[in-house]
């Protein structure tokens, strides 16, 4: 499938995308313009998260290594909401393989609900999650796609969902500390999987 070139042009950078958030905050509103105060909450935390993965995310050398062989240009177009915390834990880290990548990779960030045309040809087990990024080539064809959370921790989390003593918030506490644990580790596994089939 090709994707539209004016997609891409008017999606958000990485700074735009984190600029936008600061912005919706400062009315009192998500991206998607939810006013629910538990997203507007889940939203100013995840705002701490990518400010301290920005400062802190160290790329692997195997990354680096694999970023200097790649010779085509590509586009992982990033579709999320500011509110959702699995984004806030894994963006800047993609953001940061892109930005080692010596122009070769771009990002761009698109809103999930206001692209649920896009959003719908890759659900997750039949649901809208997110962060889904989508690897474009240099004439926009889908090559690749990873989300919405790193595959080590989809796994613990099927099983977490399957205790039924435990409740979403204890979920979402777990998440959280295993992202904590990780270091981004996971992620950067999945996507130097990712680098791997790309030329």
């Amino acid at each position: 499938m090709n994707y539209d070139p004016q997609l891409i042009q008017n999606g958000f950078t990485y700074l735009e995308y984190r600029n936008y958030i600061d912005f919706k905050l400062s009315e009192h509103k998500t991206t998607e313009n939810n006013v629910e105060s538990e997203l507007i909450n889940y939203t100013r935390l995840n705002v701490q998260r990518m400010k301290r993965l920005d400062k802190t995310a160290q790329i692997s050398n195997e990354i680096i290594n694999k970023l200097k062989q790649i010779k085509q240009f590509y586009t992982f177009l990033i579709i999320t909401e500011g509110w959702c915390g699995d984004a806030s834990q894994t963006t800047p880290v993609i953001n940061k393989i892109a930005e080692l990548s010596d122009g070769k990779i771009s990002v761009r960030f698109i809103l999930r609900d206001q692209n649920l045309d896009i959003m719908d040809q890759h659900l997750t087990n039949g649901s809208r999650a997110i962060p889904i990024v989508i690897v474009l080539d240099q004439d926009l064809i889908e090559v690749a796609s990873w989300g919405s959370r790193p595959k080590d921790l989809k796994i613990l989390v099927t099983d977490w969902v399957k205790d039924i003593q435990m409740t979403k918030e204890d979920r979402i506490e777990k998440v959280h500390a295993w992202y904590a644990k990780d270091k981004t580790q996971a992620t950067q596994k999945d996507f130097l999987e990712i680098l791997n089939t790309l030329n």
